[in-house]
């Protein structure tokens, strides 16, 4: 393989106009399908075969209006009572406005439909809009909410709102953009240079924009999670960014050594580029892997993922090698910038006098400590991961919001006024009623539950009656869940004294059915990509042992991530400087975790592990092998970690709990795998078990090709050649 990236490089350095130019074509081609589809993402989760969904279907068939997008209006005295006088009108105007909202189907009065709280105090009202997914509720009907209820303000009233769709601020400044002028200065003082920092931030940029462009595109023809363009542009930046460093340090240390720009280009596509690809390879499997499951969401978003990463790899291999031509060899040149003094000293001594790195003398005490390094990582990830057998899975709502937000205050509200059950209401179906006293006769048995605080009929027609039941606890309690699952164990008894057939759902039901099949769904999920990157790292390194030690490692950091993450959202540690609400561990990032996080720790194992064989092949000296290998690794590693925190981290500086739980876990987990793992925990487990970690049978060598990732065959085809050291100068 080594080989055709040598030969693939060079074609792109000598071609790189034409590569250029088809690369922007691709950008300009996809941003105009994107623009043309006005495809939007959604952040409803749904899974197909569910009782909620079961539920959902038939509201669709029999009473489309209450299967659709709604929002909750709250309507709060600020010194008195709602349901009278001026403030009472007040309330009854902005309905009558609401219902004159473009895409509103119906607005329910909260005097006619008495949901008013015991103190009068608080009114709520609901929007039902003619659209069956939130997707498709646009950006300017949610802007005309607040004008249509200021007549209310005006009276007195506070208003907030809450729902699948309410008015939101406009964002700040964009959490990627921030990754990315983080991972520009780490770049920078890596390299000492503008230009040579530059240029992996700028091929990442492309990768991204195709792919946020063709995330939009699909959503037009199939949905698509929000919280999937944000996966996407997280790794379609890091790993682009990643990427392209590991490529371009090898491109610049093979020009610091005399060779051409277009040799150099070559040699460090077959070299570095080897171990890219291996690495991209594991991110992707591990993220395909997410269709086992049989979510359809989570398909979606590790596919669109995946697809982010393979844009990445296909830039790193063609159009930073096109970039190296434009330019040549002002890559080893520095930049006059302050403070950059030891990083020409690095790169330097990097090339020349790799023993005297940093991360060699780092790599030398991990070596020389070897066995008591081993224990206490081990037993220090071990004791981060003990929160985890406290974790609660869910799907953070309003609660997990920030104060400043309105579905927040209307949840704080709605919970001070009328009881935290209000903010879960479930939605109960009663199938084959004749006539209304059937659906009484329901609504008074399910109103003897002990957890359950009220249950009214809402609707009767066609067949169906829709009875809203009211909890005594929040909807994501674990009461809640307990009484879901115990009215429809139980509901055989309503079901045989009315003669209907009952099904449970509603938001709460399906948030509750969301973690239960993702919980299910996990074990097969872990089993599958495990056992699929077991094969390819095997396949990579020749030897049964890396993988197993990779896989071992790799359960040691996520398990710490997942304990910090329970111990943060859940448990509330530090929650308060990290602006984070306390809250459930996201049903569904267990699942995502463990897909990105083995994916990266994949790639530090390939680059970190790649070099440690480098030099076990040329001297055949196990340990000094995982000295050199480490330490001349270790710079860019810590490079690549550091800005993939920064591009996960910056996505905590967003108002999305979501996101925020997805970022905050990613940056932990990268940090913890690259620093604890990949360049402590490897190097003295290598140490310890020396040359024999290389062991395998005869007749694996026989029959299992070789992919070369150390580049070892292209060496030989090019032969040894020692050219003359290029002087390393300043920018002038």
């Amino acid at each position: 393989m080594s080989i055709y990236l040598y030969r693939l490089a060079r074609w792109c350095f000598r071609r790189r106009r034409l590569v250029l130019s088809a690369w922007l074509a691709a950008v300009i081609a996809i941003i105009a399908i994107a623009q043309l589809s006005g495809g939007k993402t959604s952040n409803t989760f749904t899974i197909p075969g569910t009782e909620s969904q079961q539920l959902l279907s038939v509201l669709k068939q029999k009473l489309p209006t209450a299967s659709g997008v709604t929002t909750q209006v709250v309507f709060a005295g600020q010194r008195s009572d709602v349901a009278a006088g001026e403030r009472r009108a007040g309330v009854e105007q902005a309905i009558t406005a609401l219902r004159r909202v473009p895409q509103v189907a119906s607005v329910t009065d909260p005097y006619q439909a008495k949901t008013i709280s015991p103190d009068d105090r608080l009114a709520l009202a609901t929007v039902y809009y003619n659209t069956s997914s939130a997707a498709d509720v646009k950006s300017s009907t949610t802007d005309k909410l607040d004008p249509a209820v200021a007549v209310a303000e005006k009276a007195g009233v506070d208003v907030e709102f809450s729902g699948q769709v309410y008015p939101q601020p406009a964002e700040g400044a964009s959490p990627e953009a921030i990754g990315i002028v983080v991972a520009l200065i780490v770049l920078i003082v890596t390299f000492g240079s503008l230009l040579t920092g530059g240029l992996p931030i700028i091929t990442a940029l492309v990768g991204v924009v195709i792919s946020m462009m063709l995330f939009t595109a699909l959503a037009a023809v199939t949905n698509i999670a929000s919280a999937a363009t944000s996966v996407g542009a997280m790794l379609g930046i890091s790993c682009g960014i990643d990427y392209g460093l590991f490529i371009l340090s090898r491109y610049r240390n093979n020009v610091i050594d005399g060779h051409d720009p277009e040799e150099a280009a070559g040699r460090a596509a077959g070299t570095a580029g080897s171990s890219v690809v291996f690495a991209a390879l594991s991110v992707i499997i591990a993220l395909c892997g997410l269709s086992v499951v049989g979510i359809p969401f989570l398909t979606t978003m590790g596919l669109g993922a995946a697809a982010a990463v393979f844009i990445a790899l296909l830039i790193a291999l063609t159009l930073l090698p096109a970039a190296f031509g434009f330019a040549g060899t002002r890559v080893a040149r520095f930049s006059r910038i302050p403070g950059l003094r030891r990083a020409k000293a690095a790169t330097q001594t990097a090339v020349r006098e790799p023993e005297r790195l940093t991360g060699t003398r780092w790599a030398r005490w991990v070596v020389r400590r070897r066995v008591p390094v081993l224990i206490v990582g081990v037993i220090g990830l071990g004791v981060m991961a003990i929160p985890v057998t406290q974790m609660h899975l869910g799907v953070p709502g309003a609660e997990a919001q920030p104060t400043s937000n309105t579905a927040r205050r209307a949840y704080d509200l709605t919970t001070k006024h009328f009881g935290a059950g209000y903010n879960g209401t479930l939605t109960v179906v009663a199938q084959n009623v004749t006539d209304p006293g059937q659906a009484a006769q329901v609504a008074a048995a399910l109103r003897t539950e002990s957890d359950v605080v009220s249950a009214g009929v809402s609707t009767v027609t066609q067949g169906i009656a829709l009875i809203n039941v009211v909890p005594r606890t929040g909807p994501n309690d674990p009461a809640t869940s307990d009484l879901v699952t115990h009215i429809r164990d139980h509901r055989a008894t309503i079901e045989g004294d009315t003669g209907t057939h009952l099904l449970v759902g509603g938001a709460t039901a399906t948030d509750i059915d969301v973690s239960s099949k993702l919980g299910q769904a996990l074990p097969i999920f872990l089993i599958v990509v495990v056992g699929l990157a077991f094969i390819l790292l095997t396949f990579a390194f020749r030897t049964i042992l890396v993988p197993i030690k990779s896989i071992i490692g790799f359960l040691l950091s996520v398990g710490a991530a997942f304990g910090a993450q329970v111990a943060v959202f859940q448990w509330g540690w530090l929650a308060g400087p990290l602006g984070i609400a306390k809250s459930e561990t996201l049903s569904f990032l267990p699942i995502i975790l463990l897909a990105i996080i083995f994916g990266l720790s994949s790639d530090y194992e390939v680059f970190v592990v790649s070099r440690i064989k480098e030099h076990f092949i040329k001297h055949g000296d196990a340990r000094q092998a995982v000295i050199m290998g480490t330490g001349q690794s270790a710079r860019v590693v810590t490079a690549a970690a550091l800005i993939m925190a920064a591009v996960f981290g910056s996505f905590m500086l967003g108002h999305d709990p979501i996101v925020k739980s997805i970022g905050f876990s990613f940056a932990l987990g990268v940090l913890l795998d690259a620093f604890v793992v990949r360049l402590t925990l490897v190097p003295a487990v290598m140490s310890i078990i020396g040359a024999r970690i290389w062991y395998h049978p005869r007749w694996y060598g026989k029959y299992v090709p070789d992919p070369d990732i150390e580049g070892e065959k292209l060496e030989r085809e090019l032969g040894a050649r020692t050219p003359e050291p290029v002087p390393v100068r300043s920018r002038p």
